[in-house]
């Protein structure tokens, strides 16, 4: 590790110790050539998540993207901000657990429209508007109509 004031390589660990989050070793050097002590973060190097959008392009997992879309949905909802970032959390953990690499976007957009579903029935609707790219008006009324016979279902 390179002494951020003088520039030598050499040094030694002085204290190690968790961050308060379990998520970093934070470690407090000294530099054997200047005497000066400085602290390094130690983190797990996670792998890039990518997604394959529906023409075939990759480009990163982006969870800002993700929590935004839900974000729109829920607009004047009861669902608190706290849920929806737990959520993404959950599903970009759950991703990088399972060792997957690639994800295309119809799995994540069914997994947000069936937290959503649980969620709150309007905002599953709104996003789902917005992620089956409805057609027309009776693309829209037929999953109005599921949504109501689901419902249905669960009162008898």
């Amino acid at each position: 590790m390179k002494c951020p004031f003088c520039g030598a390589l050499e040094n030694r660990v002085v204290d190690s110790r968790l961050t308060k989050d379990n998520t970093a070793i934070r470690r407090r050097r000294e530099c054997l050539q200047c005497g000066r002590r400085f602290t390094t973060y130690e983190y797990v190097e996670e792998m890039q998540l990518m997604v394959i959008k529906k023409d075939g392009r990759r480009e990163p997992f982006n969870r800002q993207k993700i929590l935004q879309g839900i974000k729109l949905a829920c607009q004047k909802r009861p669902i608190s901000v706290h849920q929806m970032e737990e959520f993404v959390q959950e599903l970009e953990q759950a991703y990088q657990e399972a060792g997957i690499r690639e994800i295309p976007t119809s799995d994540i957009g069914e997994k947000v429209m069936a937290k959503l579903h649980e969620w709150d029935k309007v905002a599953y609707v709104r996003f789902a508007s917005v992620y089956r790219d409805f057609k027309d008006v009776n693309e829209f009324m037929r999953e109005l109509e599921e949504l109501l016979a689901h419902k249905k279902e669960q009162n008898e």
